[in-house]
């Protein structure tokens, strides 16, 4: 029946299923209602928010429909007037959510499927119409006006941009102004859950709700008012900050041990895990496969299983030494079973977390209480500019200390890929190897050295595909041209030097499937020769267009496997066809979208194959 009631709850969670849904609705030409669901957020070049669809309308006719879309505006005068709650007519054309299809990238459309959300459309003046009816609801104005106060707070009295952002993202979950270098610096030396609204920031909220509400266990009418007070405080903290899915798990944790101790009964943290996990999987089925739900359970459970005996492996009776050591025992045994899991989606290990991790939690603690207090002396600005300048110190004490670690030598180790089936493994061969040392089972050794053997053999095999394998990628990257020729552990590299100096973007959009491949960055492999653009392996060859190309000096009937087209070349197909023998041809995405659309009409007129990037995905040929 459970898993009947589940099957239920994952197909009426997603919206594709739903008759109404703005997918089945939408047709090129209707005109859509929508309502804004949050507060702009800017961007470099436009403003962001999502908006929930109430209706479509085509001929005077409206037809009821839901389902959410990301809008995106203009930077104008218009966009900024625009808030929470307020409806709009448009009447552009709304575009489908669509993957890069670069290999081994973050599934965004499956992403934003599990989100409810399945379109997006930029708008500029005249393709949108603000309606004068508004569609609120009080509570998320409430939240979203607070949040709007605190932001303001913080910028206000915290100066510097690094500083505020990562406050703003601390307190209240808004990430919107934090620096990217410095969230990368976060991520390699593990240490960006302190930037993500998790169970340090509940407890904390916790304890300091338990410390104002003390006084109240004196009276009769107190003790039945203090859980409430307690309750609502931690449900209102994780509204302000978003209600991601490791806030909301906290919150739940926390809520069953407030009613436990109000009942006089003690909680177990498995059960509290399991409710929590079992009701929010109820809300939201897709949640299981979020990320920052499957390492924020990993962490309890591996804090709740592996801490006590960790620290029982060593007696310190230094008190001050003794903390230090909890600290490292909570570092430690936390990474057990976050570590399979977070290599399995990020590809990395930081090296130096122990490091890191020493001094950024409790001093992302005491961060985070100060912060509170410039909100509770925010009545008095001389109060709260002190105490800002206090705040400015400590977070600029923090950014230096990671940004420092990320900086050391073998702070992180990269490109660490591995398959569901070695994921698997690897929890059997943690279960097992916890299994023989904490209660001495000696079946534990043979079950974790089969897992660790099957884990192997499943490497070797991928290592093996890697080192045979030739490959030609075309990268949908927007506005860029990027070519990977991948020949066994090698490849080389061909793309406009802004891509190539650009680290970020090379990370985002090349450095997935380089990884996923298990290629080196080597510059040449010795075994592609190449002229005049023209590149030859084996028998394959491909020949790269960017510029007028001389076609006169080309010998008629040319064999050629693949032309690839980038950077807008001001040639037709029909003239390339008259020179070359080729039957695939290949748009990358720095061609203008018209020029793309004019080449595959032509190439449907000559019965060619012609692949669009933008619009595919990345072109991935096996070179065999």
């Amino acid at each position: 029946m459970l898993f009947a009631i589940g099957g239920l709850l994952l197909f009426y969670n997603d919206v594709r299923n739903e008759n109404l849904n703005i997918t089945r609705q939408y047709v090129v030409g209707k005109a859509v209602l929508v309502t804004i669901e949050e507060p702009l957020s800017e961007k470099k070049q436009s403003f962001k928010t999502i908006a929930s669809v109430q209706a479509v309308l085509f001929n005077h006719s409206i037809t009821k429909a839901g389902g959410k879309i990301i809008l995106y505006f203009q930077k104008d005068s218009n966009a900024q007037q625009l808030h929470y709650g307020k409806q709009l007519l448009l009447y552009k054309a709304l575009q489908p959510i669509k993957n890069t299809g670069n290999p081994g990238c973050f599934d965004y459309q499956r992403y934003c499927t599990f989100q409810g959300i399945s379109y997006q459309v930029y708008l500029k003046r005249g393709e949108y119409a603000p309606l004068k009816i508004e569609n609120e609801n009080l509570f998320r104005k409430y939240l979203f006006s607070t949040r709007e106060k605190i932001i303001n707070l913080l910028k206000k009295y915290i100066t510097g941009a690094k500083e505020a952002g990562l406050a703003e993202a601390m307190l209240i979950g808004y990430k919107d102004d934090l620096d990217k270098r410095l969230v990368q610096s976060y991520s390699d030396t593990g240490a960006v859950h302190i930037i993500a609204i998790s169970g340090l920031h509940l407890g904390l909220i916790y304890w300091l709700l338990i410390l104002l509400c003390k006084p109240l266990a004196k009276y009769k009418t107190g003790k039945t008012i203090q859980p409430i007070i307690v309750i609502a405080g931690l449900w209102l903290f994780s509204f302000l900050a978003g209600g991601s899915p490791s806030v909301l798990r906290s919150a739940v944790m926390f809520t069953c041990i407030v009613l436990g101790a109000h009942l006089n009964r003690k909680t177990s943290v498995y059960n509290s895990l399991a409710a929590s996990a079992f009701l929010l999987l109820c809300y939201n089925p897709f949640w299981l496969w979020d990320a920052g739900f499957q390492l924020s359970y990993a962490a309890v459970l591996s804090l709740a299983i592996f801490y006590k005996p960790i620290y029982d492996l060593l007696f310190v009776p230094n008190k001050i030494v003794d903390t230090i050591w909890k600290s490292v025992c909570v570092t430690l045994a936390a990474q057990i079973l976050t570590v399979p899991v977070s290599i399995y989606h990020f590809h990395q290990f930081p090296n130096l977390f122990l490091l890191a991790n020493l001094l950024a939690v409790p001093l992302s603690s005491l961060i985070i209480i100060v912060e509170i207090v410039i909100c509770l002396v925010s009545v008095l600005p001389a109060a709260a500019a002190g105490v800002g300048y206090l705040l400015h110190y400590l977070i600029y004490w923090l950014n230096s200390f990671i940004e420092q670690v990320s900086r050391l030598p073998f702070a992180i180790t990269n490109d660490l890929q591995i398959s569901l089936p070695q994921l698997v493994c690897l929890y059997v061969f943690i279960t097992a190897t916890a299994w023989w040392l904490m209660y001495n089972k000696k079946q534990g050794v043979s079950i974790a050295l089969l897992a660790l053997l099957t884990f192997i053999v499943f490497h070797i095999t991928t290592v093996w595909n890697a080192l045979h394998q030739r490959k030609l990628i075309v990268y949908n990257v927007p506005k860029h041209s990027a070519i990977d020729v991948m020949v066994g552990n090698q490849f080389i590299f061909k793309g406009d030097s802004t891509l190539q100096h650009d680290e970020l973007l090379q990370k985002f959009h090349l450095q997935p499937s380089r990884s996923l491949y298990r290629v080196n960055n080597t510059k040449d492999t010795g075994k592609i020769r190449s002229t005049n653009n023209r590149f030859f392996l084996g028998n394959f060859s491909f020949l790269l267009i960017d510029r007028p190309y001389r076609l006169y000096n080309v010998t008629p009937k040319t064999p050629v496997d693949i032309i690839i087209l980038l950077n807008n070349p001001p040639l037709k197909i029909a003239e390339l066809t008259g020179v070359f023998t080729c039957r695939q041809f290949v748009f990358d995405a720095s061609n203008a979208p018209w020029k793309v659309a004019k080449w595959q009409q032509e190439c449907e007129e000559l019965g060619l194959s012609g692949f669009s990037v933008a619009d595919k995905g990345a072109f991935v040929f096996n070179l065999y």
